[in-house]
């Protein structure tokens, strides 16, 4: 079910954290009144890092993988009135605090295609027209062509190089195999600095798509080393129409007001949290329509074809810096396809819809769907944010 509209965030043990929210380093930024806010919560006691860094790029940046940062406490998660913009939640009073996306100054990149058998099943489904006995004989003859099972080939190997030929010479080969098994991964920009949505606010869809749907992944945030530091959630806002007319507006389909969410905190990693943690996630997917539609889904991060370190490499490397530090959305397994409305029109958004993203290690992030010109304006930009931090006093070192 999606997170209760009505109901404020009162205690660490609240579905918006963690299951194990008591043994997790949770890194978050809040808005009290005075501005962007980076924060630290451990065992539902929240820590003011501003006196440390000014942002969470920054912070990152200045401290090494595992150290802990020690900011001012300024009361428990009891004690703040969060709650979700369409429950009231966009009002800053005392008492009451706004949650914001955990990232600041990173870029926000997303890497697609990850999941090779997902793409490839499509392909093979395109040519079976359908037809799951036809499906399973082009399954069959491709595995036993290539000498192995088609899940356990790896992008960029050998493996990979007889798939991609044996795929050709039956004309199955697309630009989407390309990256999802070859030694390049697709990795492009989701949005700009600072334009992600965190938990608890609209998150926006075209109104002239008629064919869209949530992305569930897991986001990892990595400093301007390259070296992964946490993970989140992610809601990459997909409109399958547009990119389905062209991959030239990819940009167009991923890049929109308010169509980038990521929360509601980065867990940091250390011996409670690692990566191999993140390579064994499942993230579930909610949502629930004002109509009554309800949709569940999940995107087991053990069936991704490229690990997320490998995904890392390639989106920092010699050939591109990002001294702010990136977060990177993993890609997702999960593609809906049950009808809404008409038989055979499939899944896709309407006004109205809660969207919750979640995993046991990771909490949820929820968000609710509207058109993205109804969405909130976005104002607060890298001047405005610079010249919030200078009149704190918090750009001086």
């Amino acid at each position: 079910m999606g997170y209760p509209v009505d109901t404020p965030v009162q205690t660490a043990h609240d579905s918006i954290f963690p299951e194990d929210s008591a043994h997790a380093v949770l890194l978050g930024r809040i808005d009290a009144g005075e501005g962007p806010t980076p924060v630290l919560i451990r065992d539902g006691e929240i820590f003011d890092l501003s006196g440390v860094a000014p942002t969470v790029s920054d912070l990152m940046n200045r401290l090494e993988p595992g150290q802990i940062p020690e900011g001012k406490s300024i009361g428990r998660v009891a004690d703040w009135d969060l709650k979700p913009s369409w429950a009231g939640g966009q009002t800053i009073a005392p008492g009451r605090a706004k949650l914001l996306t955990p990232i600041d100054l990173q870029c926000i990149k997303a890497a697609g295609v990850t999941f090779a058998v997902s793409a490839l099943e499509r392909v093979i489904e395109e040519r079976a027209r359908g037809d799951a006995g036809k499906a399973l004989e082009i399954r069959q003859a491709l595995s036993s062509r290539v000498g192995t099972d088609l899940r356990l080939v790896k992008p960029g190997s050998e493996n990979a190089a007889r798939l991609k030929e044996a795929l050709i010479a039956d004309g199955l080969w697309s630009q989407y195999l390309e990256v999802a098994i070859g030694p390049d991964a697709e990795v492009f920009t989701k949005g700009p600095t600072l334009s992600a949505m965190g938990w608890g606010v609209e998150i926006g869809v075209r109104a002239d798509s008629h064919w869209n749907n949530p992305e569930p992944e897991v986001v990892i945030l990595c400093d301007g080393q390259g070296r992964a530091r946490g993970a989140t959630l992610g809601n990459d806002v997909n409109l399958r129409d547009f990119e389905g007319r062209s991959a030239l507006l990819l940009s167009k389909a991923k890049d929109n007001n308010a169509s980038c969410a990521i929360g509601p905190f980065v867990r940091l990693f250390d011996e409670t949290f690692t990566m191999d943690h993140v390579r064994e996630a499942v993230v579930h997917l909610n949502v629930t329509g004002e109509d009554g539609f309800v949709l569940d889904g999940k995107s087991t991060m053990s069936e991704i074809s490229r690990d997320p370190l490998d995904l890392v490499g390639q989106t920092l490397n010699k050939n591109h810096q990002y001294p702010d530090g990136f977060a990177l959305f993993l890609g997702t397994l999960f593609a809906p396809v049950e009808d809404r409305d008409a038989p055979g029109r499939g899944f896709t958004h309407k006004t109205g819809d809660i969207v919750t993203v979640s995993s046991p290690r990771l909490g949820r992030l929820v968000n609710k769907v509207v058109p993205c010109h109804e969405a909130a304006p976005w104002t607060f930009g890298l001047t405005e944010l610079m010249r919030n931090l200078a009149r704190r006093g918090l750009l001086n070192g």
